[in-house]
């Protein structure tokens, strides 16, 4: 019973760690939902995040719930990644450099029956997270006035799954993700004037949202003779409302006290409907290369919109505040020989890159645009116990491109560690 009071102890371990660090220092994660995880593997990081038509019998690929169908009748899948990472935030000038780490994921993976795998897992949907001041000043009668806006956030959803893949014949398999989705956005704007006699003014929106997501998933493998394979993969993550609610604080400091008014709208989100395409060419069980497309209708999302008009503020759910988003992605896998006596002939090196377009809005124009590289190699671990333990390593960079002049640009060097436990629970003993 260790087991299962290991992945438990882990899943909440891994829960309050999201919740503690969020990994983000972007200024552009205040729109939204903030910054998107693209809910993908270490060893998949290394691809760029491709994977829709990627399965095997030794790791857990929750891209794609179809995959689980391939999982190794003898293992039992645990997997863990997290994620360090260097930002440079420039504008104009102006440079800073911000370092975060970040849990990535928690999956484990296992074999039901011939042909059906299971999944369970914790991934993060989104993170809130930064701190920057701007500052203006103007002439008043009295003289010129600097008024100095501190804007911070914090935040994120995360979600927990379980997911089966089954295989009903050969080449053919297809899956479901079940999970609950949750978390706290708050964005805070305080404005301070060197002028007394202008009272603070702090802006305070938050909120809360939880609900269900629905991801399906399906692969189709046709062999074109007996080193090659192609595999096509489908994917479709339902959109929906949700629940939750979302507030606005407009105050102002009085007497050392803040007073203002407040403005609620329950149940103001929704989520978009998501759709992908991927294909992967397998040689030999060697070489893998894969190609995969992705877009999320987000232009026809609802979320909470602060209106002004003569008779004052509304607080409102309403679409067009984001748009569609799509993503390109390639990625290739070598090993030597994957069945090889020397460890070192099994190490798997892998290659990516991707272009996403942006969700969010900036001032009534689309978001900063995403472009990607990384490379990394999955490495055997070697115990007493089992031999197709891996340690996977991933170097990326990203470059956030603004598609208005003068605009924040980032840049990303990023470092994804992860580890995959692939353990023979199963094997029955011999008797000596």
């Amino acid at each position: 019973m260790k087991y299962p009071l290991l992945i438990a102890s882990a899943l909440a371990l891994t829960t309050t760690a999201m919740a503690q660090n969020n990994g983000s220092n972007s200024p552009y994660s205040r729109y939204g939902f903030g910054l998107l995880n693209d809910r993908h593997s270490s060893a998949s990081t290394a691809l760029a995040g491709t994977g829709y038509g990627w399965r095997g019998g030794t790791e857990v690929n929750f891209k794609n719930p179809a995959s689980f169908s391939a999982i190794d009748s003898l293992s039992f899948i645990f997997d863990v990644g997290l994620s360090l990472q260097n930002a440079n935030i420039k504008q104009g000038n102006q440079s800073v450099n911000a370092r975060n780490t970040s849990i990535d994921y928690i999956t484990v993976g296992f074999r039901g029956a011939r042909h059906l795998g299971f999944s369970l897992g914790m991934i993060p949907f989104s993170t809130i997270g930064y701190s920057m001041n701007d500052k203006r000043t103007w002439t008043a009668s009295t003289g010129d006035v600097t008024e100095t806006e501190a804007h911070n956030g914090n935040g994120g959803l995360q979600q927990v799954y379980l997911g089966v893949g089954w295989e009903p014949f050969r080449g053919f398999s297809f899956g479901v993700n079940g999970g609950y989705l949750w978390g706290d956005m708050e964005h805070n704007i305080v404005a301070s004037y060197s002028d007394p006699t202008i009272n603070t003014r702090r802006r305070t929106y938050d909120a809360h949202v939880k609900t269900y997501t629905v991801n399906f998933g399906l692969q189709y493998e046709q062999r074109i003779d007996k080193k090659n394979s192609i595999i096509l993969g489908l994917v479709y993550g339902l959109g929906h409302k949700t629940q939750g609610y979302a507030n606005y604080y407009d105050q102002q400091r009085q007497n050392k006290v803040y007073v203002g008014d407040t403005l609620s709208l329950r149940n103001g989100f929704e989520l978009p409907h998501t759709f992908g395409v991927g294909l992967t060419w397998n040689y030999n069980n060697r070489l893998r290369v894969a190609a995969d497309y992705t877009l999320q209708k987000w232009s026809k999302v609802q979320y909470p919109t602060l209106s002004r008009s003569t008779s004052g503020y509304t607080y409102t759910a309403e679409t067009g505040q984001f748009t569609d988003l799509s993503k390109y992605s390639l990625g290739a896998e070598y090993v030597v020989n994957p069945d090889g006596y020397r460890w070192y002939n099994r190490i798997r090196y892998r290659l990516g890159a991707a272009y996403t377009t942006p969700y969010t809005k900036v001032n009534g124009s689309d978001g900063p645009r995403n472009y990607q590289v990384s490379a990394g190699v999955g490495i055997p671990i070697i115990n007493s116990h089992s031999n197709r333990c891996v340690l996977n390593l991933a170097a990326g960079f990203e470059h956030v491109a603004p598609q208005i002049s003068g605009s924040l640009k980032e840049n990303y060097m990023r470092v994804s560690i992860g580890v995959t436990f692939n353990e023979s629970w199963f094997n029955k003993w011999k008797a000596q």
